[in-house]
């Protein structure tokens, strides 16, 4: 089966790498085990295993799966691009241009 390739930039890959440490922290604060909390999020332990060292490959489901388990933590997911300034303002230079509205057609 050939892997799939995957096109993530180094400072992506550290990212990810501190997202998964920060998973296994809120997991052993809350003093739950790896086997429970894969069993809640209805994956195996080395999929945990892949979510807390940060791998690109795993799913978002997953990453969302393993958060819902660690007590409804998903809602963090929410947050990601809410405050979109560089794309606001991208927006916002697309509004200052004039446009014309469509032509009605004539019957």
């Amino acid at each position: 089966m050939k892997k799939a390739a995957y096109n993530i930039l180094p400072d992506t890959t550290k990212r990810l790498a501190i997202l998964g440490e920060q998973i296994k922290l809120a997991r052993l604060r809350r003093g739950l085990s790896a086997s429970l909390v894969a069993e809640r999020a209805g994956i195996s332990r080395s999929s945990l295993w892949k979510v807390e060292s940060g791998n690109p490959a795993v799913a978002m489901g997953i990453y969302a799966a393993v958060l819902h388990a660690l007590n409804g933590m998903d809602s963090d997911l929410l947050l990601v691009a809410k405050d979109d300034r560089m794309g606001r303002q991208l927006q916002d230079l697309g509004l200052l241009t004039r446009k014309r509205a469509p032509r009605t057609k004539k019957s």
